[in-house]
């Protein structure tokens, strides 16, 4: 009886003593800059190189790089990848103001197959072009290019990322 009291206040003194030993972690803060470039595409469906591409440009700090100066009003940077490319307006404060994007023959989404395949039955996507313009006031506007084929017949045909078939 003895030896289970001595292990009862054994263990009753130890978890007395834990709650002291917590640290307490510094605490961090998150800046959403360009929120509205990244929220208004919201494109779960697109190419995950895109994807990346995408975050890339709404997280870069025009402040942080080499070329900043206080002097000029606007910033015009480049990212690039082997499909495609993102031409990104800054301004000296790093808010992302507009971007003009152009990507090849990249996977198009669930919403704009099923538009393709309901409207034109016997047609296969050959070839694909994804434009995004974006604008901090008027959000982005994204469209895919496509060209579609039936044994030796092509057309062209414009859809946005709704699979709204239009032009």
């Amino acid at each position: 009886m003895k030896l289970l009291s001595l292990i009862c206040l054994f263990i009753a003194g130890f978890t007395i003593i834990a709650p002291a030993q917590v640290k307490t972690l510094p605490s961090i803060t998150l800046l959403a800059r360009n929120y509205k470039y990244l929220r208004s595409l919201d494109n779960k469906e697109v190419a995950q190189p895109v994807q990346m591409l995408e975050q890339q440009a709404a997280v870069y700090d025009v402040k942080e790089s080499e070329f900043f100066q206080d002097d000029f009003d606007t910033y015009y940077v480049s990212f690039y990848l082997p499909m495609g490319y993102i031409l990104a307006i800054y301004d000296s404060t790093g808010k992302l103001l507009s971007t003009a994007e152009k990507f090849k023959n990249v996977a198009v989404p669930s919403a704009v197959r099923t538009a393709v395949i309901e409207r034109y039955p016997n047609w296969a996507i050959s070839k694909n072009i994804y434009r995004v313009n974006f604008e901090d006031a008027k959000g982005a506007k994204q469209v895919y290019k496509l060209v579609l084929e039936n044994g030796k017949k092509r057309i062209r045909v414009k859809v946005n990322e709704k699979g709204e078939i239009f032009g």
